[in-house]
């Protein structure tokens, strides 16, 4: 059965792309889940230049729609959210900001790696910040990532198996170190 399903896939680009980007939005939905593995798979099947286009999309439309879905929800359960003031300054600042202010603090933080995109998303959601603003702000600081994702993914799947191999590998190894280093700090 997958060897007919992978064999399906190529021969229906769009409704590949529209899996791609739903894919996509579920991850941002659920604010947790990581969505490289949807790179990988888009890059994998489009190429470069139109994976980078369709999770572009993709996580465009992600971010809207969870924006929606948090301002909504979350108003309704939450009065107070609790954000720690000393580990999260940015994250503060935009609940507290002007539009202009909290437009620029969204791209800041949607280019930094590692913060949590659900986290900024839903900061923005309990904000003043209007949806258009947090839409062009949030794609705009994504792009950057994206690209840096999509290329570095397209140029390990073009590696030889055992460069891949070692990748993994060494990545395995950092991430032993990294726990450890988590660990003792």
């Amino acid at each position: 059965m997958e060897d007919s399903l992978l064999d399906w896939i190529p021969t229906n680009p769009f409704l590949t792309a529209l899996i791609s980007i739903g894919l996509n939005i579920i991850v941002a939905i659920t604010g947790v889940l990581p969505s490289t593995f949807i790179t990988v798979g888009t890059v994998d099947i489009f190429g470069f230049k139109l994976a980078l286009s369709i999770l572009i999309i993709g996580e465009a439309a992600g971010a809207i729609i969870s924006f929606i879905l948090y301002r909504k929800g979350v108003h309704k359960l939450l009065s107070k959210p609790r954000i720690n003031q000393k580990e999260n300054k940015f994250l503060l600042k935009l609940k507290n900001a002007d539009t202009m202010t909290a437009f620029f603090i969204v791209i800041l933080l949607r280019i930094i790696p590692f913060v949590p995109s659900g986290l900024v998303t839903l900061t923005a959601a309990l904000s003043k910040m209007r949806l258009v603003a947090f839409s062009t702000a949030s794609t705009i600081g994504k792009i950057p990532a994206l690209v840096v994702e999509t290329y570095s993914v397209s140029q390990v799947l073009s590696l030889q198996t055992e460069w891949k191999i070692g990748l993994i590998f060494a990545s395995i190894i950092l991430l032993f170190f990294y726990l450890l280093w988590k660990r003792k700090k």
